[in-house]
């Protein structure tokens, strides 16, 4: 979720695709390593990063100890904010990572070099971006597990990234893996505000409904706390403005990612794709310390204030297998944030019996 008391870059438009992963795991186009493969994914994690390169160059100790404490067999990244490669005017690749200037290149080798040391040099690399730095996603993939097919878009297409790199999509043998970005709502009824985000939530609510063929699990930032009990201070959240406007539609009123109208659709998504919110399937009660996953600036008027955006929702096909779900920061003081905005939240699933394989 974008700190909306800060002004965003200009969006860019994802424009051609790469399949493979990253250059650190392997050559793109050439064969993967061999390894001993496991058929299925267990633990997951997700994490908005808000620059993944800024939380390389502040945070990257403390972030890669906690990951080699929990060891998930994913990681998906949102916020990655890294340029798609292409030089200026030319067509964007959006799944390399931009070196085409001398500030480019050396961003790209600070990064890499952060994700070929431990533990992140266990995994493979997918990314979409966008052209400029903003938005884009990331999936980390243990390399003893082998997607069938890895795509960027809401549509299936292999051969296509969705805009600003919002998208990535691993299928296994047993189930998919969705990590998403989704737009914010913003606050007017306009192309790049309430619009872009009713058209993203249609096309959600489209991909559930189709892809019910197989187990899905979908994680990231979605951008949305769907109960007065995903966010600490409803009130608050149900009267925010900006500027003093006011929408026309009374459910499009209030802070982004907490209006009627998204919380309504957000909740079609659920009942039409069959699917659990896996903490909340957990967690029943409130949970002021460690409940929420993004917290506003610790000065000003948002300090103390918190919504639940970053989420794991699964079929409900695999909710007897939620074994945890938990976000790891806590408090106003963004303990456990890693440097973001937005803290990790991880998963973990039950062996599945013989027969779900």
């Amino acid at each position: 979720m974008k700190r909306f008391f800060k002004p965003i870059e200009k969006e860019g438009s994802a424009k051609k695709p790469l399949l493979s992963p990253s250059k650190h795991g392997a050559e793109n186009g050439d064969a993967l390593p061999e390894v001993d493969v496991k058929k299925e994914p267990l633990k997951f994690l997700t994490w908005n990063a808000n620059s993944l390169l800024l939380r390389v160059k502040s945070n990257w100790p403390e972030f890669s100890n906690f990951v080699s404490n929990l060891d998930p067999d994913v990681i998906a990244i949102q916020e990655v904010r890294m340029p798609a490669a292409g030089s200026k005017g030319a067509p964007k690749k959006p799944g390399e990572l931009k070196d085409d200037t001398n500030s480019s290149r050396e961003e790209k080798q600070i990064l890499m070099r952060a994700l070929s040391s431990p533990p992140f040099g266990n995994y493979h690399v997918w990314w979409s971006l966008a052209d400029t730095k903003y938005a884009g996603t990331a999936l980390l993939v243990k390399k003893c597990l082998r997607p069938l097919k890895v795509s960027f878009s809401l549509d299936g297409i292999v051969s296509k990234h969705e805009p600003d790199g919002r998208v990535i999509l691993a299928e296994f043998e047993t189930l998919r893996i969705l990590n998403t970005y989704a737009p914010n709502n913003g606050w007017k009824e306009e192309e790049n505000s309430f619009q872009r985000r009713r058209k993203w939530d249609k096309r959600l609510l489209e991909f559930v409904v189709q892809s019910s063929d197989k187990p899905l699990i979908w994680c990231g930032d979605l951008n949305v706390s769907h109960e007065d009990i995903d966010v600490s201070h409803p009130e608050f959240f149900s009267a925010a403005k900006m500027n003093g406007y006011v929408p026309p539609n009374k459910e499009d009123c209030g802070q982004p990612g907490f209006t009627l109208a998204e919380r309504k659709r957000f909740g079609a998504i659920l009942k039409e794709g069959r699917l659990v919110d896996a903490y909340r399937y957990l967690h029943k009660e409130k949970d002021m310390e460690c409940g929420f996953s993004w917290s506003g600036h610790p000065i000003g008027k948002y300090r103390g204030k918190r919504m639940r955006i970053d989420y794991f929702i699964v079929s409900e096909k695999l909710k007897e297998r939620i074994a945890e779900c938990e976000m790891h920061g806590k408090g106003i003081e963004l303990e456990g944030f890693y440097g973001s905005d937005h803290c990790p939240v991880s998963l973990q699933l039950s062996e599945g019996c013989k027969e779900d394989k």
